[in-house]
């Protein structure tokens, strides 16, 4: 195949440009910003585009493509950015189609088909299927993000393609701009070769090559799936185009197949002593005809097990490795035989079925989580795609992963496997050292290729070959199949316009890499980012792009990005946002400075919710970069206001606690109100805070350090600021609930901060300063052996997290984080059993209570006191000092209006629980609805003699 000539500077760009914003209704983004968003995908390159383009609809598409061939600027489509190959980028413009050509257009259920246009999230596709009783067939991993777009661009397959086919079987038709400018419907049958001039004639002079070389299994994806041109496989264009890469033409809009759900499918778990070993098994499980059969390495499980706790995995067979075998049946009862049977010749250790609920879908996301829980290897290595894809006949997978193990080792390399076993695919994330060079990973790379091909195998089996394979498949096909994809290319798209560089005149695999361009950056007076080693760069680089961030994820309890759910917009994800930092590391489109424009731009409407740290399967924190941006960006500069005002609210509160008659009375006048939060930096909108007539540590049980139980559970009741100042009923009712579990309480002293509103402005010198004072205060009551008790969640949850990246030097931090408990947590571990009582609860967990400590405790020790709970997942949308920040109170109020607000509209005989400060002034200062703290709620049932109901104005002791 011809190589790629070096890329021509972009032509008659600012000409292009000025007419495209003068005839297109989408957004033409020429930004430094919008460059570094669109310069990624979940691949290792880098190409930074000149434009990128977002069309509004089919005109829009079309017109950007007629500018930009006009001008010789190279396209590449674009759908949700999870593409593994470097399939997504490209040096010219960029159309994005999942902002607005995201419709879907019809369902016919009758015929089992829906028409959608290219920049349909999957998901959204089942969801509108699934009241049918029906599904689209493939689904990959990203389902909840990747476009029907991107699925036709690679040919995805995902889990259930061994059951349903990959997506090339499931195109019924496609409306296609080709590089002519025709605008065709590609189908299939007698005249489908006659929509495209000379392409009949192609399949007739090419069809010894055509049988001989193309479609020889299942997961054969590498290079264009020639095969469907030829008459026996019904001359189908729609299924020759699937795959192709965005390299032949635009998809406009596509008819796709519809196929029934599975009624009831159950799942067998199936150990192995390694993954070689689970792969020998496959061939003895395909006749059982599993509707799924996936292989998932014991290693990379056990990154969930460190990261999330060993709670957080359903117990498994013994085993290395294991195979998940999806089984289903008109009912349980069948499936649960068919699985029986399936294990019977499984050949396993050991085996678990799970029946449909909870475990089994938690395996699932597991497996799903993939690609990003291995971007680290067992020893917590930077693991890298490139390798990501490749397939071989399932009845060599065994001796293909025997020699894949034994090459990575002479490389020095090593990886955690998993993927579709049942079709032969292997998905492998390998610790190439691109920090260095890609020397090594060229090396591997050719040998792995040769490994493949010398199994019957493809270099790619549902990815595509993007930038990372396509200069590798001379190793795979004949110099006639190279010739034969280079001149269907010419008949799509003679000026080679779309997606140059790969599949046919490939640029080299090594060209373009992204992680060897960063530029070192060290921690240094800011977050110490220990998980990284201290390595900013590579802490950066944990994102690969995955882009579960773009994903709602509610209906499963996440909570990750509140932002990029509001907007939309790539620069409001953590992937965005994490894409604009590594191009900061990089020096090019963005300056390498901290105070880059950009990097502020992108990190503004962050919430710090620290969802992104928990949900991410790369364990990415954004609000700690966030924080570190403005530590580093104004530390000896003058800050902006809200620094000062909003940072140092702890300080503010204690000197206005004489002045609260004052500060209230002022509040009831809006003209007042409004001057004084404008004055502050925040929103005019937002209202003053009632403050209580003394603060927690002026009333008697707040000046009285003992209460509770001599001889109990020893606790150490810590007050934070908000609680103190701004809620003091809250503590109050904590004492009365931990004196009735039989608690010998002591009450902290003044000054024990955690400092978060210093860390979330950035004020790091002074929230470690802080830190020290409270570890003084509170480090010699843990060593008389007691836990502290929290109220806040954020506060419990800075003394849990951030606390010991920001003093990793004082060996007290860790001693304090692992003493630090909810107030749940605690009487779960002392096993008290509430009163039980009757009541509708709608909870809103804080952010940073579901991200750090986990809100699981919360949901049983409130169940178990009888009351009904329905959780609004997802951020409130204050999140402390952001939504009183001016400029974020649309963002903010958006946020709320799809969460918490929804659900409490929907469910108006619901109390709304809400420990966190920030929560109950949302819904209060949105929406006029008061809530209430877990041990307000507690302290209401333990007072009633019928444990009827809480509400609001049942609770006597709340301010």
């Amino acid at each position: 195949m011809t190589p790629a000539a070096p890329a021509e500077p972009v032509t008659g760009l600012d000409a292009a440009i000025e007419e495209l914003r003068s005839c297109l209704e989408g957004i033409v983004d020429t930004s430094s910003l919008a460059r570094a968003l669109y310069s990624s995908d979940a691949s290792n390159y880098r190409v930074v585009p000149e434009v990128v383009i977002m069309p509004r609809h089919r005109e829009d598409a079309i017109t950007a493509v007629t500018v930009a061939q006009k001008h010789g600027i190279p396209i590449t489509a674009r759908g949700g950015g999870t593409s593994c190959a470097g399939n997504a980028v490209g040096p010219g413009m960029v159309i994005d189609f999942s902002r607005f050509m995201n419709r879907i257009i019809s369902i016919d259920p009758a015929n089992r088909s829906a028409v959608v246009e290219p920049g349909v999230i999957l998901s959204d596709l089942q969801k509108a299927a699934a009241p049918y009783g029906l599904r689209f067939g493939p689904d990959p991993s990203t389902a909840t993000r990747c476009t029907i777009g991107g699925m036709i661009g690679n040919n995805a397959c995902g889990p259930h393609g061994l059951s349903y086919g990959r997506t090339a079987d499931n195109i019924t038709s496609m409306t296609w701009l080709t590089g002519t400018g025709r605008i065709i419907t590609a189908g299939a049958g007698p005249e489908a070769l006659d929509a495209v001039p000379g392409l009949r004639n192609f399949v007739s002079e090419n069809m010894a090559v055509l049988r001989t070389d193309f479609g020889r299994f299942g997961r054969q994806i590498s290079g264009y799936s020639l095969e469907h041109l030829l008459p026996e496989n019904g001359s189908n264009l729609a299924a020759a185009l699937t795959g192709t890469e965005g390299s032949c033409g635009i998809l406009l809009e596509a008819e796709v197949a519809l196929v029934p759900q599975s009624a009831s499918p159950v799942l067998a778990i199936l150990g192995y002593a390694d993954m070689p070993a689970a792969a020998d098994a496959v061939p003895a499980i395909l006749p059982h005809r599993p509707l799924a059969l996936e292989g998932l390495d014991k290693q990379l499980v056990d990154v969930v097990r460190r990261a999330h706790g060993t709670g957080s995995v359903p117990s498994l067979p013994a085993g290395g490795g294991w195979l998940m075998a999806e089984v289903g049946g008109d009912n349980v009862h069948d499936a649960l035989a068919a699985a029986h049977r399936l294990v019977n010749d499984a050949d396993a250790l050991e085996a678990v079925i799970l029946p449909p609920g909870p475990e089994a879908r938690r395996l699932w996301q597991i497996r799903a989580d993939g690609a990003g829980l291995a971007g680290r290897t067992a020893t917590g290595e930077q693991a890298w795609p490139g390798w990501e894809d490749s397939a071989v006949p399932p009845d060599r997978l065994g001796d293909y992963l025997h020699g894949l193990e034994e090459l990575m080792s002479s490389h020095n390399l090593s990886g955690l496997a998993y993927g579709h076993f049942g079709d032969g695919c292997v998905h492998l994330r390998i610790d190439f050292p691109l920090e260095e060079s890609a020397t090594v990973m060229r090396q591997f790379l050719e040998d792995a290729a040769a490994l493949a091909v010398s199994h019957g195998g493809s270099l790619s089996g549902e990815h595509g070959d993007g930038r990372a394979r396509s200069e590798l498949m001379a190793t795979m096909y004949s110099p006639e199949a190279l010739r034969a994809m280079e001149r269907f290319k010419a008949l799509m798209d003679p000026q080679d316009a779309f997606n140059p560089g790969i599949v046919v005149r490939p640029a080299p695999l090594d060209a373009d890499l992204r992680r060897p361009r960063a530029n070192p950056l060290t921690a240094s007076d800011g977050f110490a980012f220990t998980h990284d080693g201290g390595d900013i760069t590579k802490a950066a680089h944990r994102c690969v792009g995955v882009g579960k961030c773009r994903a709602d994820l509610g209906v499963d309890g996440g909570f990750m990005c509140p932002s990029y759910l509001a907007t939309k917009d790539e620069k409001d994800s953590t992937r965005g946002r994490a894409r604009v930092l590594q191009e900061m590391l990089n020096g090019g489109v963005v300056t390498l400075e901290w105070s880059a424009p950009e990097v502020h731009e992108a990190l503004d409407l962050c919430l710090s919710c620290k969802a992104c740290g928990n949900e991410c399967p790369t364990g990415i924190d954004m609000a700690s970069f966030k924080s570190e941006a403005l530590h580093q960006t104004y530390k000896g500069r003058l800050r902006p206001l809200t620094h000062y005002t909003l940072g140092r609210l702890p300080q503010w509160l204690r000197l206005s606690a004489p002045m609260a008659p004052l500060i209230n009375l002022t509040g009831r006048f809006p003209v007042l109100s409004r001057m004084i939060m404008a004055l502050i930096g925040a929103d005019s909108r937002r209202s003053l805070p009632q403050l209580p007539a003394r603060p927690f540590r002026k009333t008697p049980e707040g000046k009285n350090p003992q209460h509770g139980t001599p001889g109990g559970p020893k606790v150490l009741l810590w007050v934070d600021s908000f609680s103190d100042a701004l809620a003091p009923g809250i503590p109050r009712d904590a004492l009365e609930v931990l004196t009735a579990a039989g608690c010998d309480i002591q009450v902290a002293g003044p000054g024990a901060c955690c400092g978060l509103t210093l860390i979330s402005t950035g004020q790091l010198q002074r929230a470690k300063d802080t830190l020290r004072a409270t570890l003084d205060r509170l480090i010699p009551h843990v060593r008389q052996g007691r836990t502290v008790v929290g109220l806040e969640p954020s506060c419990t949850a800075t003394l849990r997290s951030d606390l010991q990246q920001l003093l990793p030097d004082d060996p007290r931090a860790a001693e304090l984080a692992g003493s630090v408990k909810t107030i749940a947590e605690l009487l779960s571990d002392i096993n008290w059993r509430p009163p039980q009582a009757t009541g509708k609860l709608l909870v809103q967990p804080h952010c940073h209570h579901h991200s750090v400590m986990g809100f699981t405790k919360d949901e049983q020790l409130l169940t178990s006191a009888g009351y009904d709970l329905e959780v609004s997942p997802g951020c409130c949308g204050l999140a402390g000092n952001f939504g009183m920040e001016k400029g974020h109170y649309e963002i903010s109020e958006t946020i709320a209006g799809q969460g918490i607000l929804a659900k409490a509209n929907a469910a108006p005989d619901r109390t709304i629980l809400a420990d966190g400060f920030s929560c109950r002034t949302q819904v209060k200062d949105l929406a006029a609805l008061d809530s209430l703290h877990i041990v307000q709620v507690l302290a209401a049932a333990l007072r009633s003699a019928t444990a009827h109901d809480p509400s609001p104005d049942e609770t006597p002791t709340s301010p």
